[in-house]
């Protein structure tokens, strides 16, 4: 009970601590540099009788926390957009704050004094990408000028309290080698998908939420020739393609407050066709985009794209559901349309204590009596690991085209 109540009081220091310097900082004469405002919280601080009961490392905490929502865009956050071994950020209301690092789940210990300070945050990350959120337009998926994808939903929806995830990308781009040293693929698949890539085989990556899709079809992309001209649609910007030069970058746009503006995935893949590319990738397909995107992987376009879902047979199962989102065509006819524009998938999956692996790397084969013929080339063992199941693969025209041995 002793510490509730000196969470509490802590909590209520900061909040009247904070009002005290915002007034002091706004009465000030001159600007304020970020040393001049901690020298500001400081004497504030220790000036406030309450804070004589505190520890000298809860002081440093508290004028910290102060400082950060003062002085900095994200508030109590900075810290933690600063660390680079976080990986994810997750806002459950204003005292829950969880992360990740290196694929563990922790509780920061940091909170938001009021859910009024983490919503005044959210409104700020919404106006630098140029959005808005309230009660009106409640949820927000935007990403921040460093490419970290965010996602807020506000407080008449979100019943704990407003909720934001930010989602961290690194820094440095990761490469193939990169994953090699991470066990999360072998070398010899690492070549066998370096080969099918250059020759043009639309490849699909599929697997479950943080699996690592984004970050694998960034690495894919740089065996993507150099000499090819390449059309990127997002939903949200996010891919960094490692080498590309002829690129094309297309994003979606959400309708304004009118409900116009809009301009959706579907309109882009059909815009892309129109700009002579080589490759399309597509970010991620969710929807009725599905079929825009198999249409144009069948017309002679090299694609790549991801999707979610818990294994290749599962993915399947999803574009056809996706499909049907768009027209209702018999199910043979959908089949016959992911068969012959997807080559090759690769699913990715998160394995506990192991991290991020790559689990199988099929190719779809073709159909046999309106079932998929997947032709399984790595698989995943919990006891060796990825491993070649001594599958070859069968439809070998476009590494022939591209005089490329397999």
């Amino acid at each position: 009970m002793n510490t509730i109540i000196s969470i509490n009081k802590q909590k209520e220091l900061r909040r009247s601590i904070t009002s005290a310097v915002r007034k002091a900082i706004n009465e000030y004469e001159g600007a304020v540099s970020d040393e001049k405002a901690r020298g500001i919280i400081t004497n504030i601080l220790l000036a406030d009788v309450r804070a004589g009961v505190l520890s000298l490392r809860e002081l440093r905490q508290i004028a910290d926390s102060i400082f950060y929502t003062v002085r900095c865009e994200l508030g109590v956050l900075t810290p933690l957009m600063e660390d680079n071994e976080i990986t994810e950020i997750m806002v459950n209301g204003a005292g829950s704050i969880y992360v990740e690092r290196g694929g563990h789940m922790e509780n920061s210990s940091l909170t938001f004094d009021s859910a009024e300070e983490l919503e005044e945050v959210i409104r700020r990350i919404a106006a630098g990408v140029h959005r808005e959120i309230n009660e009106m337009i409640p949820i927000l998926d935007a990403r921040l000028e460093n490419g970290d994808r965010v996602n807020a939903v506000y407080k008449n929806v979100a019943l704990g309290g407003p909720s934001l995830s930010i989602r961290k990308f690194p820094k440095t781009a990761l490469t193939m080698e990169r994953l090699i040293e991470f066990g999360s693929i072998t070398q010899e698949a690492a070549e066998f998908l370096k080969k099918v890539v250059a020759a043009g085989y639309n490849c699909f990556i599929s697997g479950g939420t943080s699996s690592g899709k984004t970050t694998f079809l960034n690495i894919l992309s740089e065996y993507i020739p150099k000499e090819e001209r390449i059309v990127v649609i997002e939903d949200s910007a996010e891919l960094k393609l490692i080498g590309a030069e002829n690129i094309v970058r297309l994003e979606c746009r959400s309708a304004n407050v009118h409900g116009k503006g809009e301009v959706n995935m579907e309109s882009l893949i059909r815009t892309s066709l129109r700009m002579r590319p080589d490759r399309i990738i597509i970010g991620e397909v969710r929807g009725g985009e599905c079929a825009e995107m198999l249409q144009a992987m069948n017309t002679g376009h090299s694609g790549m794209s991801t999707g979610h879902a818990n294994s290749i047979e599962g993915m399947l199962r999803r574009l056809e559901a996706m499909y049907l989102q768009k027209a209702a065509f018999p199910i043979e006819a959908i089949r016959e349309q992911i068969a012959q524009g997807i080559d090759i998938i690769v699913h990715l999956g998160r394995i506990a204590q192991k991290g991020r692996k790559v689990l199988e790397i099929a190719e779809i084969q073709g159909l046999n009596n309106n079932k998929f013929i997947i032709n399984s080339i790595f698989n995943y063992k919990f006891d060796q690991g990825l491993i070649a199941t001594g599958n070859k693969i069968v439809n070998t025209d476009k590494l022939k085209f591209a005089g490329i041995e397999i």
